[in-house]
């Protein structure tokens, strides 16, 4: 699921590398101290586990709330806290925006967003949207996942503020 390559020439030092979940086209570079760090690393694994599940077990071609209802089985049978439709309230000029709310698909352990989709292509608005979400919720990390994919690797994006 993780791809990293070694963007340095010297040979095994710590090197600063980009990580990116299959079919991501920008890599996420979290590099401190010349260390590359992963962001949230075992519970997004976690959850890209439970993805490959519900894809194993439901195929393509279902509805956004087929999968997040199964996916939030999935993680909640391996012992993880699952939120779903968490609003997400709007603030302008420091004031809450009333009846104005976007809806989180997931929230995982109060900590990464889940956003689903089964449709035939994810545009840049879909990408745009789970990173609004972030910005939104002040969280770092967040998952978009298209179910609606022949290979579900080319379906599944890694988001970090």
């Amino acid at each position: 699921v993780i791809i990293g390559q070694n963007l340095s020439s010297q040979p095994k030092r710590y090197s600063c590398q980009f990580v990116r979940f299959v079919g991501e086209k920008k890599p996420e570079t979290n590099c401190i101290n010349n260390k590359m760090m992963i962001i949230e690393k075992e519970l997004s694994y976690k959850i890209v586990g439970a993805i490959y599940e519900v894809y194993n077990q439901l195929g393509i071609g279902l509805l956004e709330k087929v999968y997040a209802s199964a996916l939030k089985f999935e993680l909640e049978s391996r012992g993880l806290k699952v939120q779903t439709e968490v609003p997400i309230p709007v603030y302008y000029k420091g004031n809450l925006l009333q009846d104005v709310a976007f809806r989180i698909d997931l929230l995982v352990e109060d900590r990464i967003i889940v956003e689903i989709k089964s449709v035939e292509e994810l545009s840049a608005k879909h990408h745009k949207q789970i990173l609004n979400y972030l910005k939104l919720s002040n969280l770092k990390l967040g998952i978009l996942v298209n179910f609606n994919e022949v290979d579900i690797n080319e379906g599944i994006f890694r988001k970090v503020l």
